[in-house]
């Protein structure tokens, strides 16, 4: 079977710094008809597992350790037999969440074989020190969490956030990709790297 990209919104909450918002999530989930992995299973842990279906899931990949990305993860865990994976560097994020650690850490550069193709991380911090991108060229295809959106980067406006290292992200580790790829963003809808790379210089004056 090919692999392919399925895509799931979620709604619940996001709290951080003493404010609570709503929020829709996206979820990806990529594979084939046998086997999958999951990336970012926000909110409602049985909406993505109804998803899954019988296919085995070889890991629950997060992009970062926000709690509207993490907080139904261990749930999802348990339903799917599968272990989370979170850099190390968003450990303090996750620990406000859980007591105990995720089951693997992330590391830049680290490949996930899934359904014949790779996904490979990609540390992208700024949004939140560990934020990690997934990049699967057999797909055309980018993950980036929070870092970057239709229309730009991802806030930087909260604890263990910060625009300049957001903005380096972006540009050294992100937009080097095909302009072609498509940005499967955690949030909102997707773009490419071609329509968000003209702007750079527009976001850096803007300041956020």
């Amino acid at each position: 079977m090919v692999a392919r990209i399925e895509g799931h919104v979620t709604s619940g909450t996001f709290s951080l710094d003493g404010g609570t918002w709503d929020v829709d999530n996206n979820v990806w989930i990529v594979g084939d008809d046998s086997e999958v992995v999951v990336i970012d299973p926000a909110h409602d842990a049985a909406e993505i597992a109804d998803a899954v279906g019988t296919r085995r899931v070889a890991a629950i990949l997060l992009t970062h350790g926000h709690d509207d990305h993490i907080r139904a993860a261990r749930e999802a865990a348990e339903l799917l037999q599968a272990p989370i994976y979170l850099h190390p560097a968003d450990r303090m994020l996750w620990d406000a969440v859980y007591d105990a650690a995720p089951d693997a850490e992330l590391a830049d550069g680290q490949t996930i074989p899934i359904a014949g193709i790779e996904l490979t991380a990609v540390h992208t911090p700024g949004h939140s020190p560990g934020s990690t991108s997934f990049v699967a060229p057999a797909l055309g295809a980018v993950f980036t969490g929070d870092t970057l959106f239709q229309g730009g980067p991802g806030a930087t406006g909260r604890s263990y956030s910060d625009f300049p290292t957001i903005i380096d992200s972006i540009r050294d580790r992100l937009l080097v990709l095909a302009p072609e790829t498509v940005v499967y963003t955690g949030h909102g809808d997707t773009t490419t790297i071609g329509a968000e790379a003209p702007h750079l210089q527009e976001w850096i004056a803007r300041g956020h």
